[in-house]
């Protein structure tokens, strides 16, 4: 292509670079062909670059391209292309993962990225690969998804160099699949499944010079999955370990990681008995001279390997016995062997690691000593014993240990592999294989030989399936297309494995007594040197041959080939092992041990690959124990391949991007090599040979668009992108269209982008020029209007200034007058006050003097009296205290003389024999007056118990003659007489009160002597159980307290993080509300402009047009007559109605002598809530009647004027048989009105018994109250509200029953109705039919109604487009919410609303659809702008609005808002129309109402808050104190603007129970009421506080804060479970235009 090499086209092409592998430059001249040179820029300059060969440089890729996910979607595809976008992915995007076709691309970063989180794999899971980013977690998902869908078994190879990261990758593959799929049984197999990681890496992995954990074998691991995809077990299979490494390490390598674990825990006390040291002790961990890597603690990783042994199955005495013999393997390695001669050896006599080695392996020192340095040669007569020289018993120890060592090796993978055997069925498995790449080094020996091999089959496996794949997407796309030529590396494989291949000659040369290297050597030299292209001598060496491989050419040296293949051991040195005591020991050396797969068959039926050879029965030949290394990798390797060939393979190549490790650093030299090796460039070159880039009809529409014309868009993509491809491509066979794509040759897509620039460049160039013409003119119109403006306030300050002066004027000569005004004003005032002045000063002196001669006159009086009296007292002392002193003067005689008989009496015997007598019978006297004043005090105690309740009731019954007393004050005045009585009395009961109190207080103080000594030892005892108690408190305190610690972290942490989310989502809430409520109000303010236009055209409008209507539609004279019945009918109701009513309040005033029900009590108001529904009920009725009345008025005019017709029409005698029929009418109708009458009477007795429960509830209140009244203010106020709530739910209850006892009355009077109108409707047809067809009177006859059977409703109401109208005004306009909140179920409006909504809905009428939602909306909003200040009005439609909302989402047949529904409820969902614009209206309304109905509450509550809150703590200085002397009011209602907080409860209670009438949600009445406690608490949160405030603020203008501020409120949906064919329409709405579907 080279019209594609121009400079006019910007083209850029890759040169081959020394340092960059590939570098950029741009073309300065033209190319033609022909050219022998092309003219480059460099980045360094200009250069002239010969074109020494045909080919042309390498194309760049337009810019859109670069940094593709993707490298088959580039436009030219090779070698610079892949690695340049690779190199901007990686090193500017930090992007480690890029696709190549089916493969994916992985650079080792060498820094812990955050893309392998749970979150990460949860966002993978259930996606395309090609949805998301390129990730390991993409192809892990790709397998799962295959496997389900295809039921086919997956693979996933993950390959690549030593470093590249390929166990890293195969990690996280496994931890994706037991996160996403989990297990099957509560094993946790897939926490064992990554437990198996640590123990693999720990023997299995080794520090290299490439890598810090680089695998040392290859690993292919099956995850089984059981028939619902979960893990259920897994299977390891292990590949060529490398021995040689526990033995020997290259400079700064390690040996396996668990050498290095065990030194570091040496210092444990379970690993004493090692006797292990640091690993610089050990020769085998020593060699590399770097033990340690930076950033791993060896005694740490120990700890995860023994907890991963542990989860595994693997019980501490295994543990204890692999340590052993691990430890022993260090031991063995420094064991020195000596020379004794040229063809001997020794072992210097107790050494102390050989000592340590017998020790932890549990055999005899001096046999292990003898065979490491003797052989034993058996011929076919005798045996011999043979001592060995110093380097072959080197040798031999090396070998002992290696082969200690895999044998330990294979052991842990048999265990791995029991613990993670499935233990049901398995049906299907995804296998990860974790294997070595192409590997080259300076020097390579026999384990890169099987590793390149092992990549060969692997690369042909690879090519073969991509191949594949890109010949199936080319039949898919049924395009036509030639047999792509790609790599076979079947003759590599074949000089391999082939009879007489490599594998071949090196067994024959190992079965060979004196087989060497050299012979080896020599036998490939004539065999393959001279027939095989592939197979190359070296030119400098004859110990070493060259093998071309898919990769690179790799020299290989032939010396330790064989020794590596033979993998020969002393079988006397395995003997002594298997003598051994130690268990574990002799389980590894057993011979009859299976070497098969610990899994055996699958339980599937597949027989699974085996991993290592299966050895020997004992006795049997020994061939199978001598298969070579070669020949077991091979067998292994084969059947690998089979089970790859079986499965779906996924590939991921890893690179490593440089050999430093640094993070993010891309080496290209490095990426091109690996690249070559893995096979990416080969499966570009598959692709690039056919059509790589591939777009949707759909994608090169969008993106070329602009290279068509207007006329070229068809409706068809297909043939629209086919035209247009034809115009701009001429040569077809530069592209392909398939069924859904179109396929392009490479650089086509480079060659349309183009194009595309091309036009997209003349579009900006017109662009620009159209947008600074448009600039240009802007900045003069700017100019223009500025000069203008500066004009216009030029002469405006002009103006202003001439006003200004005009102003100051007329000012000056107004202050003026009004300053000689004011001090003439002060003059006479001054004058006027001294007049005062001196008037006030003379009448005080003379009041004062006045006031002063009483005052004196006064205290004389005063002062005389008491002195008198004083004189008095005096005299009467004196004499009192002679008599008294005369009196003991007489009496102490008179005791000296009794004093001495009763000595004389007291000598005698005798008196003291009569004294004792008579202190036994006192005694006895005194023990009887004991019990009986006992008694006594029993009795008094229960006479003082009756005398306080009768004080308590004579109390409360005087509290009430005192409130009936003051309440007939004025009476009292004219009764003097019997108010004398009365406070007598009183006075009377006050004394005997006071007299009982005395009785009762002396009573309490002889019970309490007894009662305080039973407390004293109460006390002492609480006291001891106080003490056990506070010791059992504090110590659950403790507990307590460490608990609540960490749960207050825990829900602190949690509650910040609700909060925060919380916060910003009202907020946002709050914000949209507020932009709401604005809308709102500008559409309120564009309704009344509206409404004053209309107004002013139209006068006309508000003709009651349902009244016309009903008119119209009854001409008939049947119908008149019934229509008169039924007036008369209910007229007569609404006077016993009225009757009763009267009956009812009068009684109720009669009984109203009570406090309890009196005026203004809570149940004389429930008792005038109800009796007002009832008034209003009458009201709805009598407006009924003056309808009918109407009706009948209208019709008899119109019936009266057709005089004619009566004179014609009887001129047979017809008229005679119509007058007849009539009677006969008549008379049924009277007796029909007989009937009812009768019921109405009974009802009268109904309504009469009602009355008297009526009264008996009165009276049962009254002593309730009085109850109430004794309790304190707490419990009375809870015990009213209990019983509140029981008597309106029993009420409730009641008129439920009423309610339906009224419905079915209706329906069968309908019935009834219907009947008779059928009955005179065949009697006036049989008539009609007499008269003569001249003789017809003409008149519009209505059809009579014919009753249909009953049915099952659909719940939907059928109306005509003319009664829309009429519905919305009689449901919305007119409609009285008291009335319909009592008497109906809640919400019946939209539910009657919704039910018209479905039968529209039902007949697919979009239309009616449309306008009854509508004017549903404008009639809402229409009444709340009338009745706004309404709180029941503003609550009934926020309830049926949220009503009808719920209903629009519940039928919406949303699964979501359908969860609750019955089946039936189910069938009624709408079926045509998706109403959910509507629901974001009806919404919006909502929130509207509510802010609404929250103003409302707010200017009802707000003149109550402050002062019923001061009024319930009295502040000093507010309004608790009043003027001392004045007496209270006794009325029971509050003074007029006054209100406590008793008022604010009952509004609140009644805000409450309205809301709960209306059916309000259950949540919306919890916000209700937060948001009013809100604005209550905002206006008054303390007394103190609000009189603090208010005393102290100066300017603020807010109390406390904002009260504006629109909270955001939420509408939770709340399904209803009523069926809609169950809902009646009551007559008393006016919809019988309605008619049931």
């Amino acid at each position: 292509m080279p019209w594609l090499y121009l400079s006019g086209l910007f083209a850029r092409v890759w040169i081959p670079d020394a340092e960059e592998v590939w570098k950029s430059a741009e073309l300065t001249k033209n190319y033609k062909h022909g050219d022998s040179t092309l003219h480059l820029t460099l980045e360094d300059g200009l250069h002239k670059l010969d074109d020494k060969t045909k080919n042309l440089p390498h194309l760049r890729n337009p810019d859109i391209l670069v940094g593709e996910n993707d490298l088959t979607a580039l436009s030219y595809l090779h070698e610079p292309a892949v690695l340049h976008n690779l190199k901007v992915r990686f090193t500017d995007s930090k992007l480690i993962y890029t696709y190549c076709g089916i493969v994916l691309v992985a650079i080792n970063p060498y820094e812990n990225l955050p893309i392998y989180g749970s979150d990460i794999i949860n966002a993978y899971s259930g996606q395309n690969m090609g949805d998301m980013d390129p990730h390991i977690f993409a192809v892990a998902e790709e397998a799962y998804k295959q496997m389900a869908r295809d039921e086919r078994n997956q693979s996933i190879i993950v390959s690549g160099e030593s470093g590249a990261g390929k166990t890293v990758s195969a990690k996280y593959a496994m931890r994706y699949f037991a996160t996403v799929s989990g297990a099957a049984t509560e094993a946790n197999v897939e926490e064992k499944v990554l437990a198996s990681n640590p123990i693999m890496e720990a023997i299995g992995n080794a520090k290299t010079t490439r890598n810090d954990n680089s695998s040392r074998f290859g690993k292919y691991i099956e995850i089984g999955f059981d028939k619902r995809y979960r893990i259920i077990g897994a299977n390891m299979r292990t590949y060529l370990l490398e021995k040689s490494r526990v033995v020997f390490q290259a400079d700064e390598e390690r040996n396996y990681h668990i050498f290095y674990q065990l030194c570091a825990s040496s210092h444990l006390p379970e690993f004493k008995n090692l006797k292990l040291g640091s690993a610089d002790d050990f020769h085998c961990t020593n060699q590399g001279r770097n033990p340690v890597i930076d950033g791993v603690d060896d005694a740490k990783e120990m700890c995860t390997t023994q907890h991963a042994f542990s989860l595994l199955g693997i019980n501490e005495l295994n543990q204890k016995g692999l340590f052993q013999v691990l430890a022993a393997i260090l031991h063995l390695g420094n064991v020195e062997i000596k020379d004794r001669d040229s063809d001997s050896s020794i072992i210097p006599a107790n050494n102390r690691h050989l000592t340590v080695f017998c020790e932890l392996m549990g055999v005899t020192y001096q046999d292990m000593s003898h065979w490491l340095c003797h052989k034993k040669l058996k011929t076919a007569q005798e045996t011999y014993i043979k001592p060995i020289p110093r380097l072959q018993a080197s040798n031999a120890r090396d070998a002992l240990a290696k082969h200690i060592y895999a044998k330990v090796f294979n052991w842990i993978v048999d265990h791995v592999n029991k613990s993670l055997r499935a233990t049901v069925k398995q049906h299907s498995f995804i296998g990860v294989l974790d294997i070595y790449g192409f590997e080259t080094f300076e020097i390579n020996s026999f384990e890169q030989f099987c590793i390149n091999y092992a990549n060969e089959k692997l690369q042909q496996q690879f090519n073969m399936h991509v191949f594949k794949l890109e010949q199936e997407e080319y039949l898919k796309e049924q395009i036509p297309w030639t047999l792509i030529d790609f790599y076979d590396n079947q003759p590599c494989i074949n000089l391999i494995e082939a009879k007489m291949g490599v594998l071949d000659l090196l067994d024959e040369e190992c079965k060979m007594p004196k087989g060497s290297d050299d012979s080896w050597a020599q036998k490939l030299y004539n065999t393959h040197l001279k027939t095989c292209s592939l197979f190359e001598k070296p030119r400098m060496s004859n110990k070493a041959f060259i093998i071309q491989h898919f990769a690179d050419k790799v020299q290989y040296q032939c010396d330790g080939f064989l020794e590596k293949n033979k993998d020969t051991v002393n079988e006397e040195q395995i003997n002594v092992l298997k003598a051994s005591k130690l268990d574990l020991l002799v389980e590894l050396f057993q011979d009859g041990e299976k070497v098969t797969s610990p899994t055996g068959t699958a339980p599937g039926g597949r027989t699974r690959l085996s991993v290592k050879p299966k050895e020997i029965r004992p006795g049997a030949s020994s061939k199978e124990h001598k298969k070579t290394v070669g020949c077991q990798f091979r067998n292994s390797l084969a059947m690998l391949m089979e089970t790859l060939n079986a499965t779906t393979p996924h590939y991921v190549r890893c690179i490593k991007p440089n050999d430093l490790k640094f993070p993010f650093t891309f080496d290209p030299k490095r990426a091109v090599q690996q690249l070559r090796a893995c096979g990416v460039l080969e499966t570009i070159r598959i692709s690039a040979a056919g059509f790589p880039s591939r777009w949707t009809y759909q994608e090169f529409f969008s993106r070329y668009r602009v290279l068509m014309k207007q006329k070229d868009v068809l409706s068809d993509r297909r043939l629209t992108c086919r035209n247009v491809l034809e115009k701009l491509v001429q040569d077809q066979d530069k592209y392909q269209f398939g069924k859904t794509k179109i396929f392009f040759r490479a650089g086509q897509v480079a060659y349309l982008e183009k194009l595309r620039a091309d036009k997209l460049r003349k579009a900006c160039v017109r662009i620009q020029k159209t947008i600074r013409c448009w600039l240009v003119r802007k900045k003069y119109l700017r100019k223009k209007h500025a000069a203008i403006t500066i004009q216009r306030y030029t002469r405006g300050h002009q103006a202003r200034c001439l006003v200004k002066y005009m102003r100051q004027t007329l000012a000056a000569i107004t202050i003026q007058k009004f300053q000689r005004m004011c001090v003439q004003r002060k003059l006479y005032l001054q004058k006027q006050a001294a007049a005062l002045v001196m008037q006030t000063i003379l009448r005080a002196y003379m009041a004062r003097q006045k006031y002063q001669g009483l005052l004196r006159n006064h205290k004389a009086v005063f002062i005389q009296k008491h002195v008198r009296g004083w004189l008095a007292r005096q005299r009467y002392k004196r004499s009192l205290r002679a008599i008294v002193y005369l009196q003991c003067c007489i009496r102490r005689m008179k005791a000296k003389k009794e004093l001495k008989k009763l000595k004389i009496e007291a000598r005698s015997v005798e008196h003291f024999k009569k004294l004792n007598v008579g202190m036994e019978n006192k005694i006895m006297q005194l023990q009887r007056k004991l019990d009986e004043q006992a008694k006594d005090n029993r009795v008094t105690s229960e006479r003082l118990n009756c005398l306080e309740t009768s004080h308590a009731v004579e109390s409360e019954k005087l509290k009430v003659e005192v409130s009936k007393l003051k309440g007939i004050e004025e009476e009292a005045k004219n009764n003097a007489n019997r108010v004398t009585s009365l406070l007598e009395e009183l006075e009377r009961l006050r004394k005997e009160l006071t007299t009982t109190q005395k009785e009762k207080k002396t009573i309490e103080d002889w019970a309490t002597k007894y009662r305080d000594e039973m407390e004293k030892m109460v006390a002492e005892l609480k006291q001891q159980n106080g003490l056990l108690k506070t010791d059992k408190d504090d110590l659950n305190r403790m507990i307590k307290e460490q608990s609540q610690q960490m749960t207050e972290k825990m829900t602190r942490a949690l509650a910040e993080e609700t909060q925060q989310l919380e916060s910003d989502l009202n907020e946002e809430r709050s914000r949209y509300q507020n932009l709401l409520t604005e809308h709102l109000r500008l559409e309120e303010r564009y309704d009344d402009l509206k409404e004053e236009i209309t107004l002013s055209v139209d006068v006309t409008r508000g003709m009651d047009t349902s009244l016309t209507l009903k008119l119209q539609k009854r001409p008939h004279y049947y119908t008149i007559l019934l229509q008169c019945y039924a007036r008369q009918e209910l007229d007569s109701e609404n006077k016993k109605l009225k009757h009763d009513l009267t009956a009812m309040r009068q009684s109720l005033l009669g009984n109203a002598g009570a406090g309890a029900g009196a005026p203004g009590s809570p149940p004389y108001k429930v008792l005038m809530d109800q009796l007002n529904s009832s008034c209003e009920e009458l009201e709805v009725r009598k407006e009924e009647v003056l309808i009918l009345r109407s009706q009948l008025v209208s019709q008899k005019e119109a019936m009266q004027s057709p005089t004619a017709d009566f004179h014609r029409l009887n001129e047979d005698g017809e008229l005679w048989l119509v007058y007849e029929g009539l009677k006969e009418t008549n008379r049924l109708l009277e007796g029909q009105m007989q009937q009812q009458r009768r019921s109405y009477d009974n009802e009268v007795e109904v309504l009469r018994g009602e009355l008297q429960s009526v009264k008996e509830e009165n009276n049962r209140q009254q002593q309730l109250l009085a109850q109430n009244l004794q309790l304190p203010p707490e419990a009375r106020i809870e015990a009213s509200l209990q019983h509140e709530i029981t008597r309106l739910t029993n009420e409730n209850l009641d008129l439920m029953e009423q309610l339906e006892k009224q419905d079915k009355t209706i329906r069968k009077l309908k019935k009834q109705l219907k009947v008779f109108s059928k009955k005179i409707g065949e009697m006036g047809a049989g008539q009609v039919e007499t008269i003569s067809p001249g003789q017809m009177v003409e008149e519009t006859v209505r059809p009579v109604n014919i009753p249909r059977r009953e049915k099952d409703f659909q719940g939907m109401l059928e109306y005509k487009k003319e009664d829309e109208l009429k519905l919305v005004k009689n449901l919305i306009l007119e409609l009285k919410p008291r009335g319909v909140a009592v008497n109906l179920i809640p919400g019946l409006p939209a539910y009657i609303l919704f039910m018209c909504l479905r039968h529209a809905d039902y007949v697919n009428d979009d239309q009616k659809v449309r306008t009854l939602l509508t004017s549903t909306i404008n009639s809402i909003k229409k009444i709340l702008k009338k009745r706004g200040d309404d709180f029941e009005t503003v609550s009934f439609w926020l309830s049926n609005t949220c009503r009808f909302l719920h209903c629009l989402k519940q039928y919406s047949g949303d699964e979501s808002f359908m969860k609750h529904n019955t089946p039936k409820q189910n069938d009624h969902c709408l079926s045509n129309f998706d109403l959910a614009e509507y629901r974001q209206v009806l919404s919006d309304l909502a929130i509207q109402i509510y802010q609404q109905l929250i103003k409302c509450m707010e200017n009802i509550l707000q003149p109550m808050i402050v002062s019923g809150m001061l009024e319930h703590e009295t502040i000093q200085g507010v309004s608790g104190v009043k003027p001392t002397g004045l007496r209270k009011r006794t009325s029971s209602i509050a003074d007029e603007g006054t209100y406590t907080l008793e008022t604010i409860l009952r509004q609140l209670s009644a805000f409450h129970s309205t809301m709960c009438q209306h059916g309000t949600d259950p949540e919306l009445i919890k916000q209700v009421r937060v948001r009013v406690c809100v604005c209550v608490c905002v206006h008054v949160s303390d007394p103190v506080c609000v009189h603090t405030r208010l005393r102290d603020r100066c300017e603020t203008p807010q109390l406390l804060m904002d009260t504006k501020i629109i909270y955001p409120v939420t509408f939770p949906f709340n399904p209803s479970s009523l069926a809609l064919e169950t809902i009646q329409i009551p007559g008393s709405l006016n919809l019988a235009f309605l008619t049931r579907v």
